[in-house]
């Protein structure tokens, strides 16, 4: 057995492993993760590495392979558990131990600290003045500059003794080695900037919210470590439960990490959570400086703070002792990422948290199917919260409006009747409006104006996407048609492509309401570092009358004011090409709808749709999760998507599309004797929904199957395969779960 070590492990050197031999005496302790004690370079000089990786494969000449010396001892780090983890996220997604190590390790990067310096004086102030009359007799003047410095204060910062009074290290050096003065020096670290002062104010818990709390202690107490779901409405107080949650931990001396989704909610998540716990807090994003990420990171493994908030990336938080994750909008697609290991932060949640004995706590008004499923069935403790945490906060009345009945009455405007009247009455009383363009999983579709029907593909219940050329095509079983010129329906003329932006509707609102003062929010207006929380904080103190934005604006926001949300296009997101795109139109119109009448005032929210009675715009209106819940699963369970099985897409990438068609079809071959037995279904391979990129061709074979274990199976069978295949050198090939 061979063992890959790396020497240093910071996020730039993983590329640079060495390999050592593992000697029979330390073949059961030798394991991912350990720190090993290793002879290295020429001289054989007796170092500490981490195994990354064990194999029984060696590299080059086994004569010349030194062998490991021995284990370090006490050498369970928060490094060592990062390895491990990486070594599963390899294991389990399908990635390269690289590729796992980086992700995991994703701020890691030398950069030079700042010190603070400072000289301080050691002697009396008997001795202080007869030192200062010695170097004036002795001539001594930067000396003496220095001592009649300490006579007012005795520590005098470095900076401006070298700066300042022109000292040189020429003086300060005997003085220091005569015991005169000390050079002390404290690393700064670069803290994101959080300007609400720390107010420590408790809230008071309805009886809902006190019974969650109170259970989780409980159960925590007794040592009881599990994954619980907090299903509560929009406005019901999940983020005060988490406070209280976060408050005992802390009190047994462990460490959080708090999961939000995107950085547009850092900024008053981040203020609520020093509010109550100060300092204790530090926050990570990545529009933080390559320092900042660094700094904190060291700061958390140094438990100099206990609370880190951020995206899916915080969880990887060197914490000593972690006690508790808590996943905040766990339904959120943000969680999964995009780049191998293809990973989703839940699961990656729920391993970390067992490897280190914590709770993990997901935490929703909209949950995922995935979670809601797994707390129905007992696997996930289930609580829930029905009310609004606010007392006269009462959950805001919703109107639908069918926008082909519009078009009948000749309004061919993004904006209603009903919204537009209702926005002149919020500008009437000084009551703020949010208009929402609901682009979330964007891809040009096809709609009749007439009708409101979508142009659907008749195998698979996704609608085809246009492409260049006028035709449309399934990216599920590869369906294909040219663009009619009337509606299959209804033979209306009026057919086109959806979509719009937020920046026209900025352009029409201001047109409209030449008095209101407007706010964007969208990746254009928030690109700039600090740029959500400047748009937030000013719309937070009436800078203006209406923000209009994407789903960026909807999601865990409190704006008290807020009495009118608009949805301008609630079939933007219900028609893309993605079997979940009717469980996330729910999740952000509910999530919309949330954001009016927050608090004494009572909220509008008005819903403009051409398809008023799909059950996911329906249920969004009543809020009834629990209805499309149901109705959502039987749509899953007819076409065998998760959670009711589980499907792998296996994608394939090469610059030669002949070359790509082969190994496709050589993959194909692969998988279908392997599913031979297993009630595997496979579809495709198929083009991917986008065929080129920077003249890279994709193609994508789906498999689905409820047993995980065997599409993780077949996943590694053909990792072992794909390297001996003549095409292996020109095709990348990419594992996701979905």
């Amino acid at each position: 057995m061979y063992a890959n070590i790396i020497i240093d492990i910071s996020h730039e050197k993983v590329d640079k492993l060495f390999q050592y031999k593992i000697p029979p005496a330390l073949f059961h302790q030798v394991e991912t993760g350990v720190q090993v004690w290793i002879p290295f370079g020429a001289g054989n000089q007796k170092r500490k590495g981490y195994v990354v990786e064990l194999t029984k494969k060696a590299e080059y000449d086994p004569q010349r392979i030194k062998e490991i010396i021995g284990i370090v001892e006490g050498s369970v780090t928060a490094e060592t558990q990062l390895i491990q983890l990486a070594w599963w996220m390899k294991e389990r997604y399908g990635s390269t131990m690289n590729q796992a190590l980086k992700t995991v390790l994703p701020v890691k990067q030398k950069v030079r600290q700042k010190e603070k310096r400072d000289l301080v004086c050691l002697l009396t102030k008997q001795d202080l003045q007869s030192a200062l009359e010695e170097a004036n007799k002795k001539g001594y003047q930067a000396r003496a500059r220095l001592l009649k410095a300490f006579s007012d204060n005795p520590v005098v910062p470095y900076t401006v003794a070298v700066n300042q009074m022109n000292l040189t290290m020429a003086t300060i050096k005997p003085m220091v080695e005569k015991q005169m003065v000390s050079l002390e020096s404290e690393t700064l670290y670069r803290n994101p900037s959080i300007s609400q002062k720390h107010e420590g104010k408790l809230v008071v818990l309805n009886d809902q919210q006190e019974m969650i709390v109170q259970d989780f202690i409980s159960r925590y107490d007794r040592q009881i470590r599990e994954t619980s779901l907090i299903y509560g409405i929009t406005g019901s107080g999940k983020t005060e439960v988490y406070l209280e949650m976060i408050d005992h931990v802390l009190n047994q001396n462990k460490q959080v990490i708090v999961l939000i989704p995107e950085i547009a909610l850092t900024y008053q998540t981040v203020l609520r959570f020093y509010r109550r716990f100060g300092n204790q807090v530090s926050v990570i994003n990545s529009k933080m400086s390559a320092g900042e990420r660094y700094d904190q990171f060291e700061r958390a493994r140094t438990a100099q703070v206990k609370i880190m908030i951020g995206p899916r990336s915080a969880l990887f938080t060197p914490f000593p002792s972690l006690g508790l994750i808590i996943m905040d909008e766990e339904h959120e697609g943000a969680y999964k990422s995009e780049l191998s290991p293809r990973y989703h932060a839940r699961e990656v949640a729920e391993k970390l948290s067992c490897m280190n004995l914590a709770s993990l706590v997901l935490g929703s008004a909209t949950p995922s199917l995935e979670a809601f499923s797994m707390g129905l069935k007992g696997r996930f403790r289930l609580y829930r919260l029905t009310r609004r945490a606010k007392e006269n906060s009462q959950i805001a009345k919703v109107q639908v409006v069918d926008l082909r009945e519009e078009l009948k009455a000749g309004n061919k405007s993004i904006f209603s009747q009903a919204l537009k009247e209702a926005m002149e009455e919020r500008l009437k009383h000084g009551q703020q409006t949010m208009l929402f363009l609901n682009r979330r999983g964007y891809a040009s579709f096809v709609s009749c104006r007439s009708c409101g029907q979508a142009l659907k593909c008749p195998h698979c219940d996704v609608t085809l996407t246009l492409h260049r050329g006028d035709h449309l095509k399934c990216h599920y079983c590869g369906y294909e048609i040219s663009m009619p010129q009337r509606c299959p329906s209804c033979g209306s003329p009026y057919i086109a492509g959806f979509g719009t932006g937020t920046q026209k509707i900025e352009y029409l609102t201001k047109r409209l309401f030449p008095e209101a003062r407007v706010l964007r929010m969208d990746l254009d207006t928030t690109s700039k570092k600090g740029g959500h929380e400047e748009i937030l904080s000013s719309f937070a103190e009436g800078g203006s009358d209406i923000l209009i934005g994407t789903q960026m604006i909807v999601k865990g926001h409190d704006f008290p004011n807020v009495t009118l949300v608009g949805v301008l296009a609630a079939d933007l997101s219900l028609y893309s090409s993605d079997f979940r795109c009717g469980e996330r139109t729910f999740q952000l119109l509910t999530q919309a709808a949330g954001r009016a009448g927050r608090d004494k005032q009572s909220g509008t929210v008005i819903i403009q749709t051409y398809n008023p009675d799909h059950y996911s715009i329906s249920c969004a209106a009543s809020q009834d999760y629990e209805s499309f819940y149901h109705k959502e699963m039987a749509f899953r369970e007819v076409l065998r998507y998760p959670p009711v099985s589980q499907l792998l897409s296996v994608m394939m990438a090469g610059k030669e599309e002949e070359v790509l068609n082969q190994a496709a079809a050589q993959i194909h071959q692969w998988v279908l004797s392997m599913a031979e037995g297993r009630q595997v279904e496979l579809i495709g391979p198929t083009e991917a929904t986008i065929y080129k990129v920077n003249d890279i061709y994709r193609k994508i074979l789906y498999l689905k199957q409820e047993n995980y274990g065997i599409l993780i199976d077949i996943k590694n069978r053909l990792e072992d395969l794909s390297p001996k295949a003549p095409w292996f050198s020109q095709v990348m090939i990419q594992y996701d779960f979905a």
